[in-house]
């Protein structure tokens, strides 16, 4: 099932636009058989009104000699909606009779408008007055449509495009073509859109949701489950913060934080030697007990298994007690298929389970989802299977149990939680019914969005198979209509009766370890801390300070083709409005520098993409507010301010002031290189005249070097071209279920990045730095020059071969991106045992 617009756009079909056209001439007039509009029988969640139905039939005149690639009915009404049909006579580029549900009037709604509509259509069969639906009725086709469809601008028609061949159609013996006349029936139910943007969860059922942050319904669901077992959430500390956050929140959580500490029950499961283990097996542990009984000898074979969640058949079983039946069905060991009973050899046997014992929360894995061997591949059972409100275990005396089981026992359960999928094999939607007290009252957890429901809703609605909607014109048609209902439960969670006093619980804050009240009040204060700094932080300017320290404690570990990462330099959050003055008076109190020994150097960003000093502030600049300052010096929009702080230092290692700075003073930064350690570091920085040579600062270098003062140096200057390229990156999501599957989700994203390209040319000795275009913030790497036979042995013997190494290294993603993929795959494949699919 699809919309023409997804059709048309993978195919180039004729512009979507084309359905809003008054057309007269393609318009047949429709006969409308009258029906009155009825409620649905259950009652809807006080957000949802009831739903509006009707049934309508489209008589095609001369449908042979259509030459239109579209044909539209007239519009009809249900629900104060209008709708039309759309049918490709010769197929929408495909060889069959494609057939939609369109919005009439589309282009004249409101921005933003959504109309939910559960829909049939069929084809009438004249002779014999049956009705013949459509012929993608293969599983693959229905996933996410499940005849219904939520239409809004993007997607105004929805329907079928492969209905029923053109072969078929035409073929006069089928008798769907009489007189050249066709007949179209639409059966379509409305239910009106709530506006979930303002509805409060929260305010209209005392509970919150958890936000889908990409394929996690599914454990949403689970986690709305295990959390609305309050003993579960009582004797676990780790839950304190699920607890806070679902109970005491107005608004949907992200379950991804919570499961930090609140991972899904079968991970927590194996947190062994734990206060948490223990409250796991009281609650969701189980035996069973495996035997093989000798039917001709006095000879028995027992095995004892613990289980927290029983896998019962949907294949075969019309309810949760045939499956039961099913799972403790004896198998005869007879024939060729005897049993080896050690000392009497071959013998006939039975071999069958009992249960030894219930647990108090009783979770039923619904197998809706199995191989099939023939089709070779998984498929999903939709068949009808029913679950009562109340589950006793105890029936027929007792016959799933040992007779080793505890007779004191009364096993009876009543339903807790439904949880539902909805939709096929290769994709859907999870959601959970559950009543939190077991009342008579029952919640729909849909990710963030939580509303009541009845009874009907939670369980009837949920049991799968078909559901029938009867022929409104009998003398007509005599056929009802079938549709598979692809919404249904593939797990139950039951409470045992004389254990619910207990399990259904108070929970309250002093059941909560003291440590770890304190440890989210502290989370809680951070939180709102960081919330009023970013609600406040228009009034404020960060400042990034870097200085010489940071220079040497970054490069040559996390840089080398820069000065220095100004995410990791001292900042300053500061008013807008302070003056600078003030600001460095912090800075004094800080840093322990003196006001009038500091002096601030502004970044700027240069052609290549690099940022370096580029010149000390003014006093006029200085004497401005913070915010001024900001302003003037980055163009770009943002409320950083990024700085140098200059710091010289006397004989005593004392700070000194800074000396006068001219326009024929260059600051230049040196980087010391090392071959025999291949080894990169910051040594210090010079002013040094423009007039200047290389040559005038051997001696200087050589002292920051720890040189001897006559040793030759060589030296080179760093510049980094900044060079644009795309990568594509993978997200790889992955969903595992109790069923044995795994789905792995991967996406490729193309994104934009920067990345060095090396420049490192060599610099004359004998020539000035202004004939080298050396300026304020430029970078020189310098090392001592090796003979010939010592330089033989380095595996990179100067600056630019190392650099050329590290960028090297420093591999950006590429080909070997899908290889990772496939062996994390693989591996996920071989642990988990699951069979895979890519999406």
């Amino acid at each position: 099932m699809r919309g023409t617009k997804q059709q048309e756009d993978e195919e180039m079909l004729v512009p979507h636009s084309d359905l809003t056209d008054n057309n007269n001439n393609n318009h047949q007039s429709m006969e409308v058989v009258p029906q009155p509009e009825t409620a649905a029988v259950e009652s809807q969640p006080a957000a949802e009104e009831p739903p509006s139905q009707s049934r309508f039939t489209w008589k095609i005149e001369n449908f042979t000699r259509l030459n239109t690639k579209k044909h539209y009915s007239d519009a009809f009404v249900v629900g104060n909606y209008k709708w039309r049909i759309l049918i490709f006579p010769k197929g929408n580029n495909v060889d069959h009779l494609s057939m939609y549900l369109d919005v009439a009037d589309s282009t004249s709604l409101p921005y933003g408008w959504s109309r939910y509509a559960q829909f049939s259509l069929a084809v009438q069969f004249w002779e014999l007055g049956c009705l013949v639906y459509s012929f993608c009725n293969n599983f693959d086709k229905f996933v996410l449509a499940d005849t219904q469809h939520q239409f809004n601008a993007r997607e105004s028609d929805w329907g079928f495009t492969s209905f029923m061949p053109l072969s078929e159609l035409y073929d006069p013996s089928r008798g769907y073509l009489v007189n050249d006349t066709l007949l179209i029936e639409a059966e379509v139910i409305v239910r009106k859109v709530v506006d979930y943007w303002t509805y409060d969860s929260k305010k209209e059922t005392g509970y919150v949701g958890l936000k889908n942050q990409g394929a996690t319904c599914y454990m949403n669901s689970l986690l709305q489950t295990l959390y609305h077992i309050p003993y579960f959430r009582k004797e676990n500390s780790v839950w304190y913060k699920t607890h806070v956050n679902l109970w005491g929140g107005r608004r949907a959580v992200e379950a991804i934080r919570l499961c930090t500490t609140c991972p899904q029950l079968k991970m927590i499961c194996h947190l062994q030697g734990t206060v948490v283990e223990g409250t796991i097996q009281q609650l969701f542990e189980g035996h069973n007990m495996n035997y093989i009984e000798c039917i001709n000898v006095d000879y028995k074979s027992t095995r004892k298994e613990s289980f927290y969640d029983l896998q019962l058949d949907v294949k075969g079983c019309c309810d949760v007690y045939a499956s039961f039946d099913k799972y403790v069905e004896v198998e005869r060991l007879e024939g060729d298929n005897k049993y080896h009973a050690e000392q009497h050899g071959l013998q006939d046997a039975k071999k069958g389970v009992l249960f030894t014992d219930f647990p108090p929360v009783l979770q039923l894995q619904l197998k809706r989802f199995e191989y099939d061997f023939i089709r070779d591949t998984m498929v999903k059972i939709n068949d009808r299977y029913e679950f009562p409100l109340q589950l006793d275990l105890d029936r027929e005396n007792r016959k799933y149990l040992s007779p080793d089981a505890d007779r004191r026992v009364r096993n009876l359960y009543t339903l807790h939680s439904v949880l539902v999928h909805s939709g096929g094999i290769h994709g859907g939607h999870y959601y959970a019914f559950i009543r939190p007290t077991l009342s008579d009252q029952w919640y729909k957890f849909d990710d963030e969005r939580v509303t009541k429901e009845d009874m009907k809703r939670a369980l009837e609605e949920q049991y799968g198979g078909e559901e029938e909607l009867a022929p409104t014109n009998p003398g007509f048609n005599n056929t009802p209509f079938k549709f598979t209902k692809y919404s249904n439960a593939y797990m139950l969670v039951y409470i045992r009766d004389s254990d619910k006093d207990k399990i259904i619980c108070n929970v309250d804050e002093k059941d909560i370890a003291q440590h770890l009240r304190e440890r989210l009040k502290k989370e809680q204060e951070e939180k709102e801390h960081k919330k009023k700094e970013k609600a406040e932080a228009h009034l404020y300017t960060i400042i990034k300070v870097a200085r010489d320290e940071d220079l040497a404690n970054q490069i040559g570990k996390d840089v080398y083709f820069d000065l220095v990462d100004h995410d990791k330099v001292r900042n300053f959050r500061i008013q807008k409005q302070t003056s600078f003055q003030l600001f460095k008076e912090e800075v004094a109190k800080e840093l322990g520098i003196p006001v009038q020994f500091q002096r601030f150097w502004l970044w700027a960003k240069r052609q290549n993409h690099t940022y370096r000093p580029n010149r000390p502030l003014t006093q006029a600049e200085e004497n401005q507010s913070v915010g001024q300052l900001r302003e003037v010096s980055n163009k770009v929009h943002n409320a950083e301010l990024k700085l140098f702080l200059e710091i010289e230092l006397g004989l005593d290692m004392r700070p000194v002031a800074p000396p006068g700075k001219t326009k024929d003073d260059i600051l230049l930064f040196f980087k010391l290189y090392d071959p025999e350690k291949e080894e990169l570091r910051y040594v210090g920085r010079l002013f040094v005249k423009s007039s200047g040579k290389p040559l005038d600062i051997i001696s200087k270098l050589n002292e920051l070097a720890h040189f001897a003062p006559d040793d030759e140096i060589e030296f080179y200057e760093a510049v980094w071209q900044m060079q644009e390229f795309s990568i594509q990156s993978a997200i790889v999501v992955l969903n595992i279920s109790f069923f044995p599957r795994i789905t792995v989700s991967l996406v490729l994203r193309k994104e934009i990045k920067f990345e060095p390209s090396v420049m490192c040319e060599s610099i004359e000795k004998k020539y000035t730095f202004r004939s080298s275009q050396l300026e304020d913030g430029d970078i020189v790497c310098f090392q001592k020059s090796f003979p010939v036979e010592v330089v033989e042995k380095f595996r990179y013997p100067d600056v630019p071969s190392f650099l050329e190494y590290v960028h090297n290294r420093q591999a950006r993603p590429g080909p070997c991106l899908w290889p990772d993929i496939l062996y994390w795959v693989a591996t996920a494949h071989i642990v988990l045992k699951g069979s895979i699919k890519f999406w």
